[in-house]
């Protein structure tokens, strides 16, 4: 076995059980990319043409507003992330994926990944269960910054993150949370 059929594996696993000639097919469109600390990997404007399969290090996504940077998502070991308006609507994206910690990711091309799905029957339930999984996570954080208090936003991010919520900085995290650095070393505190 290959490394990329390991991968292959490793990230369908998650989402259903392919056959080896379904992982064969999925491992033969895979890219891999040793990134570094501080990369980008997507800039703002780019074309996401790709779902991207993180075997090792920290990603994030983010974008800028009113001049400051919010994270959006992290993303670490046997994670995917994308930019999913970018991706399905083949325009430039606003989010920017940066590397965290030096790694491995693999991208994964969309474009191929639709076209070997419409051979291999699991393809297509694992790409649908990979983009339902996707807009289920951003519809939890939309839920969370509406309905939940500044605590109960940090106890979910600890239980959806755990490696990011050792492993990223405070801006980082307090910027995802929608709080400053400031408001979530009180919450963390227990003052919040």
């Amino acid at each position: 076995m290959n490394e990329e059929f390991i991968i292959a594996k490793t990230f369908s696993m998650s989402f259903v059980s392919l056959t080896n000639e379904e992982l064969e097919a999925l491992a033969a469109i895979l890219r891999r990319k040793d990134v570094h600390k501080g990369e980008i990997v997507v800039k703002e404007g780019d074309v996401v043409r790709d779902i991207i399969y993180i075997q090792s290090g920290l990603l994030r996504q983010y974008y800028y507003k009113d001049d400051r940077d919010i994270t959006e998502h992290f993303g670490c070991e046997k994670q995917g992330a994308m930019c999913i308006m970018s991706l399905f609507r083949e325009e430039p994206t606003k989010l920017i994926v940066e590397a965290l910690e030096n790694g491995v990711i693999y991208f994964i091309p969309y474009a191929k990944l639709i076209g070997i799905s419409q051979k291999y029957h699991l393809l297509a339930i694992f790409l649908r269960k990979m983009l339902e999984a996707s807009l289920i996570i951003s519809q939890e954080k939309a839920d969370s910054w509406r309905f939940e208090t500044a605590r109960e936003r940090y106890n979910r991010f600890l239980t959806e993150f755990p490696e990011a919520a050792k492993r990223a900085s405070i801006n980082h995290i307090a910027s995802y949370l929608l709080m400053t650095p400031e408001s979530l070393s009180r919450v963390r505190a227990g003052v919040l």
